[in-house]
């Protein structure tokens, strides 16, 4: 029997950001709407090319999205919240836009992370009133266009349950799993319009698989894909990112045609579905990584599929684990990167040359790729036999390790004291997250350092007067506790690895984090070492041009994990530490510098958190300790701020409350400060800043939206407890927005403030 590949998704960014250029040429008013659908155009007909060329035999059609994949179903499905106003018809761009980043009467819809990856996702809003309705054509045009193409194409949806399941009742009272009911004819007449174009298989999405479901939501399984049945199109269902062999049951008696596992992260779970008897449906097997950048071991891989295709009656079709989206586009435009490590890597375009070879191997024998085996074979080795991975000094540290090296001298009440009598704040303190606006000044200025068209004391010159320039915005606003503004650095986990050892760095390999926000996260293949400070002189800088207490800005080290493309080689655990310790050294020197207060970033804390809840308890052991790691070098009168945002904390609390941060900063406006309600039912013992405005959202809100906030978390928190800040860094946004905002957040702490003076 002929084995078939097929991919899950590609990036939809393109191979040089081209749509994020078009959206944010667009979103200020440069550019017209059929542009940057031009652009969109021609981006997904090229991804659709390039892997027909390689010899994808199934292509993905409706992955491609101008923002969000779950926006996109939203709108596909007519699921729009009441509050933007729609009344019907189909969804215009600007609905769309509206939704995604809000309006000057609306905020955005929440914003999250897409499971245990650093992709952030539309939160659909559900209530009792919620309707669907078919309202966008856009998946059926793709699909001629498709097919006009010649491609063979595989329409792809997110499946019933994993779309309810990932939205958010909006009212009291609501269980968003009744709304199945209504959902699931809208569904069907997807699928019958998708079968009148004549696809022939859906790939329909249901990640939620790889978690613990109650039992209700797997009913709601066996409800849908029977009312899903005899539509016209054979259904593929889709699960990644994690083991579903405890729902194997279930798996084995729905009526789909085919399933799709992950065995690229989790093998193991092959066995089982091997074990049980699914040869009445197509088995296709998630070989190659979706989510990291390292060459699979092409002849294990292959001896696995032999050994699956020698069991399975069934049909056996290849593919990587999950859609690419989480991976670079195309190596081959990395030209600085040291030969030795580029072997190592495939970007998204090579991971699909990879599963082209695995098919040509099954189906006309390991001979036939014999060469190409040999390589990776040897790339294989070149990278365990390599000098460049193994650091002796990092091991004897970690060997070295002791309990008092992750504990504070003295327990936070203690601490809390003393940093009182320090730095001597008022009630209800402001501060910011830590960046501020990246000016095409600054980036032209690290461009040109970069490109050696600026000395290194020109470089330093035109750094330290951003820097001077952002200390007096700060005290105009009226801030309490300053930042430096961060201007020389490009990403906050990229800065940092380029400052240690261990870490290799690309030119093109971007992905997406949300829109048009990309990111491009180093590569830590090797022991990491910290050879010197990397923020000292900046921070020391800014503190000089204030009297008001500055504080140091640092990356901590699940982040610095969870945000690059990580070494597969050792247990994360083993890698978290030699980051903590490299964060640890840098945390000391900022203290002996004279740096009172250092925040140590953990937005990613979360996302590292494995998707069943068995297995947390070993992850939050070495995440915990790693944050401990890197901040208990300090004195007790130095205070340690951490900051997390866009991810729920509410069933993880113990485990925040262990890192001990004297103050720690949270995303909660777009839901309207409901994290907090789980942060009082938990006593949370420090301090906390729950941010009062979005800064994922160009709408500046109205003060007394940011007053209403606050009094709300003043209700829940001991004001004696509470700061005053954003979401989230300012990097993103402009100047103009960014002094108004603040101005007006820092007016209604000084209202509040009053008020409770009085």
């Amino acid at each position: 029997m002929t084995t078939l590949t097929h991919n899950l998704g590609f990036p939809r960014i393109g191979a040089q950001r081209e749509l994020k250029k078009a959206l944010e040429t667009y979103w200020k008013g440069q550019s017209s709407i059929d542009q940057l659908l031009t652009t969109a155009r021609e981006i997904r007909t090229g991804n659709w090319l390039l892997q027909q060329k390689t010899g994808i035999d199934l292509i993905p059609v409706g992955d491609f999205s101008l923002y969000d994949h779950v926006l996109d179903m939203t709108a596909l499905l007519g699921a729009i919240p009441q509050r933007f106003g729609n009344t019907g018809g189909s969804i215009s761009s600007d609905l769309y836009f509206a939704m995604a980043r809000g309006t000057a009467d609306q905020p955005a819809m929440e914003m999250t992370k897409w499971f245990n990856t650093n992709y952030h996702y539309i939160v659909p809003e559900f209530d009792s009133n919620t309707q669907f309705r078919l309202a966008s054509d856009r998946l059926f045009q793709e699909i001629e266009a498709a097919k006009a193409l010649g491609i063979n194409a595989k329409a792809v949806l997110i499946g019933p349950l994993s779309y309810l399941h990932l939205g958010k009742e909006i009212t009291p009272d609501f269980q968003r799993l009744d709304l199945l009911p209504r959902l699931l004819p809208v569904y069907r007449e997807i699928l019958q319009k998708i079968a009148a174009l004549g696809v022939e298989w859906v790939q329909i999405d249901e990640p939620i698989l790889s978690l613990d479901l109650e039992q209700s939501w797997l009913d709601g399984f066996t409800k849908a894909y029977h009312t899903l049945r005899d539509n016209g199109c054979r259904l593929l269902l889709t699960t990644y990112f994690g083991t579903v062999d405890h729902h194997l049951a279930l798996l084995k008696n729905l009526p789909v045609n085919g399933l799709h596992i992950d065995v690229s992260s989790v093998q193991e779970q092959l066995e089982s579905f091997l074990t049980e008897d699914f040869s009445d449906k197509t088995l296709s097997l998630g070989c190659i990584d979706g989510r990291n950048i390292w060459h699979a071991d092409l002849s294990q891989k292959l001896n696995t599929l032999s050994q699956a295709a020698s069991r399975f009656a069934g049909e056996l079709w290849v593919a990587p684990s999950c859609s690419l989206l989480h991976c670079p586009v195309d190596l081959t435009l990395e030209t600085k990167l040291e030969p030795e490590i580029r072997n190592w890597l495939a970007f998204s375009v090579q991971k699909l040359e990879e599963i082209a070879t695995l098919g040509c191997g099954l189906n006309q024998g390991r001979e036939s790729i014999k060469a190409i085996l040999l390589a990776s074979d040897e790339a294989r080795r070149s990278r365990t036999e390599s000098s460049r991975i193994y650091n002796p000094i990092v091991h004897q540290r970690i060997d070295n390790l002791a309990e008092r090296d992750s504990q504070r001298t003295h327990p936070f009440a203690t601490r809390k004291h003393l940093q009182q009598q320090r730095f001597n704040l008022p009630l209800l303190p402001t501060t910011t997250i830590g960046s501020f606006p990246q000016t095409a000044t600054i980036r032209q200025a690290r461009a040109a350092f970069r490109k050696n068209e600026l000395s290194h004391l020109e470089y330093l010159s035109a750094m330290r007067a951003e820097i001077q320039e952002m200390i007096r915005k700060q005290e105009e606003i009226g801030l309490d506790v300053l930042v430096h503004g961060e201007p020389e650095r490009n990403d906050m986990v990229e800065y940092f690895g380029e400052q240690l050892w261990g870490y290799a760095f690309t030119e093109n390999g971007w992905v997406q984090s949300y829109g048009s926000r990309c990111v491009k996260p180093p590569i830590l293949y090797g022991d990491v070492y910290r050879p010197k400070a990397m923020t000292v002189e900046w921070s020391k800088y800014a503190q000089s041009q204030t009297r008001k207490p500055v504080k140091g800005m640092l990356t901590g080290p699940v982040t610095m994990l969870m945000w690059s493309f990580v070494r597969d080689d050792q247990p994360r655990s083993t890698t978290a530490l030699q980051l903590a310790l490299a964060i640890r050294d840098e945390v000391t020197d900022l203290e002996n510098a004279g740096i009172g207060m250092i925040q140590i970033d953990e937005p990613a804390f979360r996302e590292g958190l494995p998707l069943r809840k068995q297995d947390w308890e070993p992850y939050l052991d070495w995440a915990v300790k790693a944050f401990r790691i890197a901040s208990s070098s300090v004195k007790d009168e130095t205070q340690i701020h951490t900051h997390m945002c866009y991810s729920e904390f509410h069933d993880i609390l113990p485990a925040i409350a262990e890192l001990d941060a004297d103050v720690i900063t949270i995303e909660t406006s777009r839901s309207r400060m409901e994290l907090l309600d789980a942060f009082v039912k938990f006593s949370y013992p420090n301090e906390i800043g729950p941010g009062v405005y979005d800064i994922h959202s160009p709408r500046v809100p109205d003060a007394s939206e940011m007053l209403e906030l606050l009094k709300k978390a003043s209700r829940h928190i001991d004001p004696k407890s509470l700061w005053v800040n954003p979401d989230c860094g300012l990097k993103t946004r402009n100047w103009p927005e960014t002094q108004t905002a603040l101005q007006k957040m820092v007016d209604c702490a000084k209202t509040l403030r009053s008020t409770l003076q009085a």
